[in-house]
């Protein structure tokens, strides 16, 4: 059995513009190394269509915030490097594995992917919601966050999901048990492409 903490992860949380298929306007990673959380990246991204109103009603990006934002091509090396050899976590993670997965192409570094969702369902079973917002409040997961941060917004979000990833993570206590919870996909699954 493997200890959990002897993996690094790369949890994930991306914004997008509202489109179909959706772009990127905001992602956050935060890295977890030797079961501490560590520093967040963040970009801010100008995709290839404009945000859709109900897209900033969500997340509050407008088009002006990310105007003179790069294209992702011009950081997608940065990403690949922020995922190359960890297991990427994210909050109903198909969708960020999927949009990161069809925007990195050929560069997709092809990590394994575990959900919280899936993991706190599992792990904390009983409640009346898994919604990220809600594990939040009722597990106290945004208490200490810099000031000015909000739901919806990728910093947040990446934040959130890396504590809960570690409470969750704590309770399955092995890399085996986290693997083992039905829907979660091995680094040799392709993810959904969305």
């Amino acid at each position: 059995m493997t200890d959990w903490t002897e993996l690094t992860y790369a949890v994930v949380d991306v914004e997008g513009n509202g489109q179909q298929p959706p772009d990127l306007v905001e992602l956050a990673i935060v890295p977890i190394i030797g079961g501490s959380v560590g520093e967040c990246v963040q970009w801010l991204l100008k995709p290839d269509e404009p945000i859709k109103h109900f897209a900033t009603r969500i997340h509050g990006l407008r088009n002006s915030d990310v105007a003179e934002a790069p294209k992702f091509d011009h950081i997608a090396p940065q990403v690949r490097e922020a995922l190359d050899g960890t297991v990427l976590v994210a909050q109903n993670a198909h969708v960020d594995a999927g949009l990161l997965a069809r925007k990195l192409g050929e560069a997709w570094p092809h990590p394994e992917v575990l959900d919280t969702l899936k993991l706190a369902r599992r792990l904390l079973p009983g409640r009346k919601s898994y919604r990220l917002g809600e594990l939040a409040t009722s597990l106290n997961l945004a208490e200490g966050l810099p000031e000015g941060l909000t739901p919806h917004r990728a910093v947040y979000d990446a934040l959130v999901t890396a504590r809960l990833f570690t409470l969750l993570a704590e309770r399955a206590r092995t890399i085996e048990a986290l693997r083992d919870i039905p829907g979660m996909r091995s680094a040799d699954e392709p993810p959904a492409l969305f």
